[in-house]
């Protein structure tokens, strides 16, 4: 099997993984803390929050700092990956 050949197979996996949790999952995706939520007002329906947030940001920026907490998290491991690889490869002696 050719590199090439490879590739295409590699990037076709990365799409279908992207894209069929999309179609296959129907209703919205909600997050855990709203299911937590849901559940408490199932079971106790008299239940008082002790503390409330002091600042409620819109959906859009919750995704986003979850996304930028998740690209800084993959960025870290990448580099830890790439030093270790480094320090493994011995330097060529000439």
């Amino acid at each position: 099997m050719t590199s090439r050949t490879k590739n295409i197979l590699m990037l076709t996996a990365v799409v279908l993984l992207a894209v069929l949790p999309l179609i296959l999952v129907n209703g919205e995706f909600g997050g855990a803390d709203d299911a937590a939520e849901q559940i408490i007002a199932e079971l106790h329906p008299g239940y008082k929050p002790w503390f409330s947030s002091l600042v409620e940001p819109p959906p859009e920026t919750e995704s986003m700092l979850f996304a930028l907490q998740a690209a800084i998290g993959a960025g870290f491991i990448g580099y830890a990956i790439g030093w270790f690889k480094g320090k493994s490869v011995k330097p060529n002696k000439q």
